[in-house]
């Protein structure tokens, strides 16, 4: 009775390597014409590569504040000002500390990046405080007189009757919206309230917060002092304008400059601050669907939307200019709104923006204050030569690393070398127009360590063909013919070569979270090529393997071929011994 016949092994891969072989070229089809409809042929450079800026960021001491400048600050500004140029689409920014109290920002050259200078340093200290007091700048007489003082809290003097000017526009509830022309002059907070008339001085004098004719001896020396710096505060000044109010804590009263019409500037008295930039949840810019204007939108916190109640249904109460508040940004008046009912969660701040100027103002606010204060020591442009020359070096030494590779391969392996270097050239192409379109996609930036991770990879690629080759050898030296060693050794392999890559996958994800700047880039570069090395190995190279096993050069075993069983030492296959001894059985003839 004869034997049964045995299975000839798997037959998923080795009778339909073509499909998958067809999934692969799908895939570099798609990416590639992806990559050339996106406008994005080549990957995106890093600094080191396509040159930028450099920053020096120095935090100050800030008053009340002498041990502001520690460690834990430092790390919070970091985090903020990444996230603030990350959130231009600038890719690639590296900020890092330096010694205990600089900050390093390398912006590469190239979209936003003059935006994310602008932004890097700024400060960002957001301040809701009551306007006590407010003139044009060249006047220093307040507009209209009234009993202010330091506290914040207001009332009208005596005899004065509470008449509110109708010369501006004021919302009286949540769903009012501005009219062009509130918008056109200076920034308001809208949707809830609009901008107050730029105050018109109607004499000379100095300024009353105190609410009397002249300071008396006995007054609070805060008061008086506020009073003098309110008189001499001349707005048209830059200097005096940028230095006005940035320095004070947020419980001191202060005098202050900002702008209602370009070019015009107000001087302002206002109280401490009873609501801050920590108050807001979220702020963007965007376009106001009734005006067609550019809007910064916030939404305050369930805390802030309470402060900021609180602050609006005292302010509806008092008479102008005291029911106005003050946004204050980084110690300038970006608006002073009038009020004229509570207010709660929401509000817009509208007028003079374009897109550019409303996406940055929402981009710092939504991502908060730094805490600390910073001047910039140094700004360095970084060109792109000395990266260049790195560059072309690094791709000599991988030219010759890989030119190597191939005579290695093409000496030991001989015709296997064929479906090596194939595999290496898919694996390239797929790295190449991934990291092309990672790019516009995350911000991908391709940098020198990057470069290196790269060139690594190829030798990690290299290494899953050696391990697949070896055991098909391995199962041709134990007397198998070509075919049925090909699908014998691909489960051993794989599992090797799986092990193998995710030792290397894990070890670029670790080095990618423990690390910052550049050498993310390596981590990032290692980990996307490994596992690109398991899809070309599945999909590729072993469907090719079994096609190329049934063509006459490698089943014939050629000295070329390099699967020759003599110089493989090859035992006598065990299919022919069997075919001897049972030829030689009697009872079989």
């Amino acid at each position: 009775m004869a034997a049964p016949k045995k299975g000839r092994g798997p037959s998923g891969g080795q009778g339909r390597p073509g499909r998958s072989l067809v999934l692969i070229l799908i895939a570099m089809v798609a990416l590639t014409g992806g990559m050339f409809l996106s406008g994005h042929t080549t990957p995106r450079l890093g600094i080191d590569l396509a040159g930028g800026t450099s920053i020096t960021l120095k935090a100050k001491n800030q008053p009340g504040k002498p041990n502001a400048i520690n460690a834990t600050n430092m790390a919070t500004a970091v985090g903020i000002i990444e996230r603030r140029v990350n959130g231009l689409g600038v890719s690639e920014a590296e900020v890092q500390t330096q010694g205990s109290d600089n900050i390093i920002v390398n912006i590469p050259k190239g979209t936003n990046s003059e935006q994310a200078r602008e932004q890097v340093g700024t400060t960002a200290q957001l301040y809701f405080r009551p306007v006590l007091t407010v003139a044009a700048s060249g006047s220093e007489q307040p507009t209209p007189s009234g009993s202010a003082t330091p506290s914040g809290s207001a009332t009208p003097s005596a005899g004065e009757s509470a008449k509110p000017e109708d010369k501006g526009e004021e919302a009286t509830g949540e769903e009012a919206t501005p009219s062009p022309s509130s918008t056109t002059q200076g920034r308001a907070v809208t949707g809830a309230l609009k901008k107050a008339p730029t105050p018109t001085p109607t004499g000379s004098g100095e300024p009353k917060p105190s609410g009397t004719p002249e300071a008396s001896p006995s007054a609070d020396p805060a008061t008086a002092k506020l009073q003098e710096e309110f008189a001499k505060l001349d707005c048209t000044d830059p200097e005096q304008r940028t230095a006005a109010g940035k320095d004070a804590l947020p419980t001191d009263s202060i005098v202050a400059c900002g702008s209602n019409v370009p070019g015009s500037y107000e001087k302002y008295v206002l109280g401490p601050a009873e609501v801050s930039g920590g108050d807001v949840d979220d702020a963007e810019g965007a376009i106001d669907q009734q005006t067609g204007e550019w809007i910064v939108s916030m939404e305050f916190t369930s805390a802030g939307a309470k402060k900021f109640q609180t602050i609006t249904s005292r302010l509806s109460q008092q008479q102008p200019p005291m029911n106005q508040f003050a946004i204050v940004l980084d110690g300038e008046v970006v608006s002073a709104p009038s009020v004229r009912t509570a207010l709660s969660k929401n509000a817009q701040i509208s007028g003079s923006f374009d897109q550019e100027s409303a996406a940055d103002l929402g981009n710092i606010l939504s991502y908060g204050a730094l805490p600390l204060t910073f001047e910039e020591s140094s700004v360095t442009t970084v060109t792109a030569a000395l990266g260049g020359e790195q560059l072309k070096a690094g791709l000599i030494a991988g030219a010759i690393g890989l030119a190597l590779v191939v005579i290695y391969l093409v000496a030991y392996y001989r015709g296997l070398a064929f479906i090596a270097l194939l595999s290496l050239l898919v694996s390239g192409i797929l790295t190449y127009t991934i990291m092309a379109l990672l790019g516009p996609a995350i911000g991908f930036a391709l940098n020198l360590p990057a470069v290196c991770g790269a060139i690594v990879a190829i030798g990690i690629t290299a290494d899953s063909f050696i391990v697949y080759f070896e055991r098909v050898r391995d199962e041709i030296r134990e007397g198998r013919t070509l075919r049925p060693a090909i699908e014998r050794a691909w489960p051993r392999a794989r599992r090797t070569i799986l092990v193998s890559d995710f030792v290397s996958f894990l070890a670029a994800a670790v080095l990618f979270l423990v690390t910052v700047g550049k050498v993310q880039g390596f981590a990032f570069t290692l980990g996307l090529t490994t596992l690109l090395d398991v899809v070309v190995v599945f999909l590729f190279t072993k469907p090719l393997m079994t096609l190329m096993g049934r063509t006459k050069f490698f089943s014939r075993g050629g000295s070329w071929s390099g699967l020759d069983p003599k110089r493989l030492g090859a035992q006598p296959p065990l299919r022919r011994s069997r075919r001897v001894s049972a030829s030689t059985d009697p009872k079989e003839a």
